[in-house]
């Protein structure tokens, strides 16, 4: 099992630029993939971008191609989110997951396809 905390949120404006960071501990070296995901009040759980640990490809859900960057440290164990030129739509709890056991690329934007979560943290962005 992994554990897995998130931190770095806040109160932003638009056009401005945060950056999050989620920690890993636990049974590290058995993650496949990590990846942030994001719901906001009265919306479903959407996926945002995921990375795989070996080859640290990535992937983006259309609307933040451009705008964020995911990241990974292998030594601490670290994925970091670089969400820059932010909008009012990006408001909503961010949450960090991991898979620990081999998975498809066409599956990494699943929500069912990870094992461990963190516990958020919240994104706000005014206009």
């Amino acid at each position: 099992q992994v554990q897995l905390v998130e931190s770095g949120g806040g109160l932003v404006q638009a056009g401005d630029s945060l950056r999050l960071s989620c920690a890993a501990s636990g049974r590290t070296f058995s993650m496949n993939a990590v990846a942030w995901f994001r719901q906001a009040p009265g919306k479903e759980r959407e996926f945002v971008a995921a990375i795989r640990w070996s080859s640290g490809v990535t992937f983006y859900t259309d609307s933040v191609k451009g705008r964020f960057t995911i990241s990974k440290d292998n030594i601490k164990n670290t994925v970091t989110l670089q969400m820059n030129s932010l909008k009012p739509e990006d408001t909503a709890v961010y949450f960090c997951a991991a898979r620990n056991r081999p998975i498809l690329s066409a599956g990494l934007s699943s929500q069912n396809t990870y094992d461990d979560w963190g516990q958020g943290t919240q994104v706000t962005v005014s206009s």
